[in-house]
């Protein structure tokens, strides 16, 4: 390896892999020559010693051998001419395209002349020169004035009849030039019997093919949905074997999970180090500070006591106060004038809605969990476990959880009607109707359970209805009996109190309705 020295602004040293036994200095200098490009013949390089002709000699005769490190020397030209800076890859761009070039001929692509290039397909006419008019209108040229200028009228006449259209006429978009033949004539009788004959003509041939082209349209489009079937149709036959399928086959079909997570790509992330103020700030603002308060102290001040030292957190008192500060702002920010505007009757219940969860309150939770996790457990008949188990989720706010404890508690306690109310009262507005039926097929005998299902109807009608059902399943319950009263008119109402006394002949309210009902002598039997 030799070492060579260059004279340039940066001072950069090249390093030359080469065998001094083997290398000549003409070798070592077309080396040079590459790296560098600068040429031989302006390469003057300082040698050890001092020879006629080196250039042929070994490096190794001329005392250079490896990690020699050689200083080469650039004689100065003259001019003040800087050096050519390199081209731009797209230079080319902005440069003069070579001659006989066409774009895209080298990937097939060849040029082409439409008609809006080279314009309408009439050539354009020779219109009259200026000059041989003048001379033409010269003495005893021109019109006189016993002729009034009718002359030069009919010219013009005579030659628009020559070029067979007028050079004043407009030009149609829509019938191009040759709208030039007609544009004078006029549009009678004739011409309009004429392009209804035509028009028949054209609906006639087309009557003539309708059959053939509506049957090779559908032939196609036939042909088209055979070789690209729609997803419905490819799997018509297995939705309709679907139908075999049991409950317990539906439930056994798993879940194909979200799979668009494969094709995301994953963000490069960066992490910067936090900065040590940041850390010393936070440290700060959570470091407990200890205070002693002499009333406090056993000793009176002699010796600190190991376990009764207070610790005071003077962090926690001022975020207490901050809090505090906040709601006095909000306090002031709602107010008109000086007066706060607080509704009386819903503050106590936005106060009771609102819900703090401590530490302490967290951990009790836990062990409550735990607890009625084990009643239930060891006792699954025992509703009130359920029930408060379903309960204490709903407070944690997992509301799922509460509903699956309960409807897992219906199961071991179907007859136990708590229970199907408090399923009822947790399920959605949709799901309610479907427990509470489930809970009356189980106790048909419950009359709160007849009662709920009537409340969850939205008419009066549906609510009778769902009464008047329970009351086949227990015709001496008052409750029911009263409520279905309430829902009819005054006809229905007489005679459903007559079946009530019936079934209830002890109960007085329901005599005293039934008198009030009646007409008086009917009232006094």
């Amino acid at each position: 390896m030799v070492f060579i020295r260059t004279p340039t602004r940066t001072n950069k040293t090249l390093y030359i892999h080469t065998n001094p036994t083997s290398t000549t200095l003409h070798d070592l200098k077309h080396q040079i020559q590459l790296q560098t490009q600068i040429p031989i013949s302006q390469q003057n390089l300082l040698l050890p010693k001092i020879f006629q002709n080196p250039n042929t000699l070994l490096l190794s005769q001329l005392d250079i051998t490896n990690n020699t490190t050689l200083t080469l020397h650039i004689p100065l030209l003259g001019g003040m001419q800087a050096p050519v800076a390199p081209k731009s890859r797209l230079d080319f761009l902005n440069s003069k395209p070579p001659a006989n070039y066409v774009a895209g001929l080298g990937r097939g692509a060849t040029g082409f002349t439409t008609r809006s290039d080279i314009g309408p397909a009439r050539a354009a006419p020779d219109l009259p020169d200026r000059n041989a008019g003048a001379a033409a209108a010269g003495p005893g040229g021109g019109a006189g004035r016993g002729k009034g200028g009718k002359g030069g009228e009919d010219e013009d006449e005579d030659e628009s009849e020559e070029k067979g259209y007028d050079e004043n006429q407009k030009f149609d978009e829509f019938e191009g030039n040759d709208v030039g033949l007609f544009a004078s004539a006029e549009y009678d009788e004739d011409d309009r019997e004429a392009d209804a004959v035509w028009e028949e003509i054209d609906k006639r041939m087309d009557s003539r093919r309708k059959d053939r082209r509506e049957a090779r349209l559908k032939e196609e489009i036939e042909k088209y949905r055979a070789s690209n079937p729609k997803i419905t149709e490819q799997f018509a036959d297995l939705k309709r074997k679907l139908v075999t399928l049991s409950a317990e086959e539906w439930e056994t079909i798993p879940d194909i999970g979200d799979y668009s997570l494969r094709n995301k790509k994953k963000r490069f992330e960066s992490f910067v180090p936090v900065p040590d103020t940041l850390l010393e700030k936070a440290r700060q603002e959570q470091e407990h500070v200890t205070a002693l308060d002499p009333k406090s102290r056993a000793a009176g001040g002699a010796e600190t006591p190991w376990g009764q030292t207070p610790v005071t957190d003077l962090t926690a008192v001022g975020e207490g106060r901050g809090t505090v500060l906040s709601l006095k702002l909000d306090r002031l920010s709602d107010s008109v004038s000086g007066l706060t505007v607080v509704d009386p009757k819903g503050y106590l219940t936005d106060l009771k809605s609102m819900k703090i969860t401590s530490d302490a309150e967290i951990s009790d939770i836990k062990k409550a969990r735990l607890l009625l996790k084990s009643v239930t457990q060891t006792n699954p008949k025992h509703p009130p476990g359920w029930i408060a188990a379903a309960r204490l989720e709903e407070v944690a706010g997992k509301i799922q959880a509460a509903r699956l404890l309960i409807q897992k508690g219906c199961e071991e306690c179907p007859t136990n009607e708590d229970v199907w109310l408090e399923a009822c009262r947790l399920s959605n507005p949709d799901e309610a109707k479907g427990v509470i039926a489930k809970g009356v097929k189980r106790i048909p005998n419950s009359v709160k359970l007849w009662m709920q299902a009537a409340k969850l109807e939205n008419d009066d009608f549906t609510k009778r209805k769902v009464l008047l059902k329970g009351l086949e399943h227990i015709p001496d319950s008052v409750r029911l009996w009263k409520a279905a009263v309430e829902l009819c008119n005054e006809e229905d109402a007489r005679t459903l109190l007559g079946r009530a006394v019936e079934c209830c002949p002890l109960h007085v309210e329901l005599w005293l309705a039934f008198a009030r009902l009646e007409t008086y002598e009917n009232a006094r039997k």
